[in-house]
C-alpha cells in the first residue's frame, strides 16, 4: 500500500532500542526463557523464573521522526511509525464493544531487548507483549522471510505484520488474551484461533486504510489496495503458516502442534477481514471451523 500524497506523520511513535540494548536490560537467559514460555503458552512467568533478576525494559536510545508520506513509503522505519498512527486512528474509531481504546508501545530493536515479558532477541520475531503493551520487532525480519521462507515482500506485506501484532494489542484490552487457554496447540486450538483473529483484525484495517481520512492532514492515510499488493500479504500470511514453516524446517506437517495456523487458514482469515470489515466476522472462537 502507498501512503497518500499530502500525508504527514509525527515523530516519536517507535521508540529506537540500538545495539547493546540487551545488556542494559539484564536478565540473560533467564528472561529469554520466560519470553519463549509466553510465545508459546501464553502465560507471563517472567515475575516467577526472574526472581527479581530481570532489570526490566531496556531504555530506547531513540525515536522515528516526523515523516512524510514519501519518507514512509520509501523507509522501512517511517512505514511502520505511519502504519501505527494509521493503526491508531482505525482502531481508536473502531473499538469492539465495551473494551476502552488505548495505544500500544512500539518498539524497534537491534540485537536484542528487554521487555514485559523476557528478553528478546532478532531470532524472536515480531511479538506483542501485553504486560507492558508494547509491539516488538527487529525491522530486518522481513529480509529473513525473503531470503529464508522465500517471501514476496513489498510494503503491504510489512504492515500486514505491524497491523497483525495490532491485532494482538486489540485482544489484550478485549480480554481474549486472558480468557482463551493458549497453553496447548493443535489446528483447533484456542492459541490458533488468537492468531487468525489478529490476522482477521489486520484484513480489517487493510480495508478501511485507503478510505480513513487523517484528521491532520485532510488526506486518506493510504491510497486503494493493488491486487500485486493485496498478493503480497496473502504471501506474507502464508509464510508465515505453521504447514509451511514445518515444510521449510526439513520436517513433516503435524497439525497437533501447530500454534498459529496453517498457510491457508492465515490468508482466509485475513481475506475475511478485509472483505467484510467487522470484529463480529473475525470471532474465530465461535467459528465451527476454521
Amino acid at each position: 500500500m502507498t501512503f497518500s500524497e499530502g500525508g504527514s506523520f509525527e515523530g516519536g511513535r517507535v521508540r529506537r532500542h540500538g545495539r547493546g540494548a540487551a545488556a542494559a536490560g539484564g536478565g540473560g537467559l533467564i528472561g529469554i526463557i520466560a519470553l519463549a514460555i509466553y510465545l508459546f503458552t501464553g502465560q507471563d512467568v517472567s515475575g516467577v523464573i526472574d526472581s527479581g533478576q530481570q532489570g526490566g525494559q531496556s531504555e530506547p536510545t531513540g525515536v522515528v521522526e516526523q515523516c512524510s508520506a514519501e519518507q514512509a513509503n520509501a523507509d522501512p522505519l517511517c512505514r511502520f511509525s505511519a502504519t501505527l498512527q494509521s493503526l491508531d486512528a482505525y482502531w481508536a474509531a473502531g473499538m469492539p464493544a465495551g473494551a476502552t481504546f488505548a495505544e500500544p508501545a512500539a518498539n524497534e530493536f537491534s540485537d536484542g531487548v528487554a521487555t514485559g515479558c523476557g528478553q528478546a532477541s532478532s531470532s524472536t520475531g515480531p511479538f506483542y507483549c501485553p504486560p507492558d503493551q508494547g509491539i516488538y520487532l527487529d525491522i530486518t525480519f522481513f529480509e529473513l522471510l525473503q531470503q529464508q521462507f522465500g517471501a514476496q515482500g513489498g510494503p503491504l506485506a510489512e504492515m500486514y505484520v505491524y497491523a497483525h501484532e495490532y491485532g494482538h494489542h486489540i485482544q489484550n484490552l478485549t480480554g481474549v488474551l486472558t480468557s482463551a487457554d493458549r497453553a496447548g496447540g493443535g489446528a483447533d486450538s484456542d492459541a490458533v484461533r488468537v492468531e487468525l483473529q489478529a490476522d482477521c483484525y489486520a484484513g480489517m484495517w487493510a480495508g478501511d486504510a485507503a478510505t480513513r481520512v487523517d484528521p491532520d492532514t485532510g488526506v486518506t492515510f493510504l491510497q486503494p489496495v493493488t491486487a500485486e499488493e493485496l498478493a503480497q500479504a496473502l504471501d506474507a500470511a502464508a509464510v508465515i503458516g505453521d504447514d509451511h514453516i514445518q515444510e521449510q524446517s526439513g520436517g513433516q506437517v503435524n497439525p497437533d502442534t501447530w500454534t498459529h495456523g496453517s498457510s491457508e487458514q492465515r490468508q482466509r482469515w485475513f481475506t475475511i477481514g478485509y472483505e467484510q470489515g467487522s470484529a463480529a466476522a473475525c470471532d474465530t472462537f465461535s467459528a465451527a471451523e476454521l
